[in-house]
């Protein structure tokens, strides 16, 4: 799971002092650069993986992002049919040297937004600043990767998936989606929901970080987090009370089916659940 275990590989300790919490120092332009340099090229990351699995937003990054809004000007930009944009955050120029497949059709990925090598985004989609998407992954038509959102390799986001951005508050942790998962068309991800490694999720998948994930198969209801490996289909379960029994009505509810095995595909684990 190297992919999503986040390490800052540049000397970004100037910066940690620049955007910590009252350092009393004021940023400048050049501090902001150097922080969307730092996203863009993946040496930093706007949250982490710590060694017994949890997540955590890396507060100073967010701080940085926020000051790069406050310091820009709202300025016309060079863009295929014009644009109007913060003049520090703009969309990103993206070339062959960047190794990814960028298909033309109305795709914007953001300054500060990191895409590896490997990637394909199909249009029209937006990766928007703080974002990180692993190698390998594939971000099909009409995907929103919001703001610090976390997308580990070989990732795939079918289409019209949504993962909800977070820049307030700052110790907010952000959707993480970790290394080999599938995620169906018209799935939604938001409020720091963290779907682990392998995990397939049917389309139409929706989950906020107090939404009940319940697993038929260990028998447990989860919250904020989708287990390694689990195959989630949408359910329902029947809403309490005398008048939900008169109209016979029943509310969302995710619900793990089973769990893949080695040998099973996304594709096979998620086909076989919704038969």
């Amino acid at each position: 799971m190297e992919s999503m275990t986040p390490q800052d590989t540049t000397d970004d300790t100037s910066l940690r002092q620049v955007f910590a919490e009252g350092s009393g120092i004021d940023p400048t332009v050049q501090h902001v650069e150097e922080l969307l340099a730092g996203l863009e090229d993946g040496s930093i990351r706007a949250a982490r993986r710590a060694e017994d699995g949890t997540w955590a937003a890396h507060g100073w990054v967010k701080r940085g992002i926020l000051a790069a809004f406050r310091l820009s000007e709202t300025v016309e930009l060079d863009w295929p049919g014009g644009s109007v944009d913060k003049s520090l955050v703009p969309a990103r120029r993206i070339t062959a040297g960047d190794g990814i497949r960028l298909v033309p059709g109305g795709t914007s990925v953001r300054r500060g937004a990191h895409l590896a090598p490997g990637v394909v985004v199909m249009p029209p989609s937006y990766v928007n600043v703080g974002g990180y998407v692993g190698a390998g992954s594939m971000v099909d038509s009409h995907v929103l990767v919001g703001s610090c959102a976390q997308v580990g390799e070989r990732v795939h986001l079918s289409t019209a998936v949504q993962l909800g951005g977070v820049l307030e508050p700052v110790g907010a942790r952000p959707v993480v989606v970790e290394d080999d998962v599938f995620v169906g068309a018209q799935c939604g991800l938001y409020e720091g929901v963290v779907v682990r490694r392998g995990a397939v999720l049917a389309p139409g998948v929706t989950l906020t970080s107090g939404t009940t994930i319940y697993d038929l198969v260990d028998q447990r209801e989860l919250r904020g987090e989708v287990p390694e490996r689990a195959v989630v289909v949408p359910g329902s379960r029947p809403a309490r009370g005398d008048y939900a029994d008169v109209l016979g009505l029943s509310l969302y509810a995710p619900v793990i089916v089973k769990y893949r095995d080695t040998a099973t595909d996304a594709a096979t684990a998620l086909e076989e659940s919704l038969r």
